[in-house]
């Protein structure tokens, strides 16, 4: 399958490109930061810059792509949990403005599958934009994967075992490969679920 990864060197994108790659599939991976495109190039991605609020280079992106499924894996968050309520517009702003550029860049495309991250706990502040994004993701036919709190290496919380809902990041993207047919929907992804 051909799969444009927005979000590709991130926590959880940076630990699919090789499992995606892994199991036979084509990965055009998606960062904001040219710094990033050698790492994706050495797991077997196609790199590309790209920013998720401009539209236009977004969708242009997404069509020289050709993928058959786009993974929405797109956040913007601190690497220290204390910052959190810095970045908390920012976060928003990728679940609205960005989930709606990137539905309009993959229909444009003619994708014809969407797995998109949120959330399976409760963020103060959050509320609206997760539910908007959600909405938009089930509206498009996609799947939302409700991802518990991450932890493990390169988290905001480490090893330290956040409040359950959590799943260790390794095993998110695991189970994240084994839902690319799921039927649109919500799927929680987390520990004993």
């Amino acid at each position: 399958m051909r799969i444009f990864l927005a979000g590709a060197s991130g926590v959880i994108g940076a630990r699919l490109v090789p499992l995606l790659v892994g199991e036979g599939h084509e990965v055009v991976g998606m960062t904001r930061s040219p710094e990033k495109t050698d790492r994706l190039r050495e797991v077997g991605a196609e790199p590309v810059v790209c920013d998720v609020f401009d539209a236009a280079e977004l969708r242009e992106a997404v069509l020289a792509a050709r993928p058959e499924l786009v993974m929405h894996q797109l956040t913007d968050l601190p690497d220290d949990l204390k910052r959190l309520p810095l970045y908390l517009r920012r976060n928003n702003r990728i679940r609205t403005e960005g989930t709606r550029n990137l539905i309009a860049a993959g229909q444009a495309a003619g994708a014809t599958r969407l797995l998109a991250q949120s959330i399976a706990f409760k963020a103060p502040g959050a509320g609206r934009a997760v539910a908007e994004h959600e909405r938009m993701v089930l509206e498009a036919g996609g799947v939302v994967l409700r991802y518990g709190m991450f932890y493990g290496e390169d988290t905001m919380t480490g090893d330290r075992r956040p409040p359950r809902p959590r799943i260790r990041v390794d095993e998110a993207a695991l189970r994240t490969v084994e839902l690319l047919e799921a039927e649109s929907g919500i799927v929680v992804v987390a520990e004993d679920s």
